[in-house]
């Protein structure tokens, strides 16, 4: 018998890499729902969660030492635990290479060769509207389930939670120099800056797509500018905080097979 997901229902995202001159990546949802057995693990899951919040956290020093503690892994566990951070991968990698492109040409101030204006420009709003689709089914699908157990998913953290942090502070400021006041998890935050950017980037691409601004790749490439390091960041710190060594730490390997992705 298959195993059931962990959650009421399960996503579906199928991003296909992008092909010779656009960099896009498509991106498809399904939602089916799940069974009684899987409802009753969710549940599980969710006391357990709530247990923990119930007892003071550990320090980073003693979840270091709890890892340290843990026998290694067989090359087949290693896989199970390692699955969602090679499919999240996967996504990323479409994503960095549409990046690379659009900055790529707008610092040499040159168009890829064989690359209308009018395809340039497109581009990059299939970039934005990838990245907006990716995000969204994240934040509705796999990170409600991610966060019954792991706090690097959660939006309500504690004041003094360690996972409020960000590696490079410097990257998750807003325009205007302020961090997050919200406390949600660094991954989280990063989604609202990253969104804050591609605003504005979508707007100028948009704006000279219809004529009313003039193209020039200095503007192109300050717009990329002002979100580049937290997107980068973000593509990077996700799959590491999805990778095995850390979801073993929360997830026994029959719970892992069975998390929707």
């Amino acid at each position: 018998m298959a195993d059931e997901p962990l959650d009421s229902t399960s996503m579906k995202a199928d991003e296909e890499a992008p092909a010779a001159g656009t960099g896009g990546a498509d991106s498809t949802a399904a939602v089916d729902a799940g069974s009684g057995k899987g409802k009753a693990v969710e549940e599980e899951i969710c006391e357990d969660a709530k247990k923990a919040d119930s007892v003071s956290g550990e320090t980073e020093e003693e979840d270091e030492e709890k890892e340290e503690q843990l026998p290694p892994l067989s090359a087949h566990e290693f896989k199970q635990y390692n699955r969602l951070a090679e499919h999240m991968d996967y996504f990323h990698n479409h994503f960095r290479q549409t990046w690379t492109r659009l900055y790529t040409a707008a610092s040499n101030n040159k168009r890829p060769p064989g690359t209308s204006l009018r395809q340039f420009l497109d581009e990059g709003l299939q970039l934005i509207s990838h990245l907006t689709a990716h995000h969204n089914i994240e934040e509705t699908y796999l990170f409600p389930v991610l966060a019954k157990k792991m706090p690097e998913f959660r939006s309500n953290l504690p004041p003094d939670s360690p996972y409020l942090k960000a590696p490079v502070t410097s990257s998750m400021k807003n325009s205007k120099g302020e961090g997050s006041k919200k406390r949600q998890a660094v991954l989280i935050q990063q989604h609202r800056l990253i969104h804050e950017g591609m605003d504005v980037f979508e707007a100028y691409l948009r704006s000279v797509k219809s004529g009313e601004t003039d193209f020039e790749m200095s503007a192109l490439k300050e717009k990329m500018n002002s979100w580049g390091d937290v997107l980068w960041e973000h593509l990077d710190l996700e799959v590491k905080t999805l990778g095995a060594e850390n979801m073993r730490r929360y997830w026994s390997l029959d719970e892992i097979r069975r998390i929707p992705m």
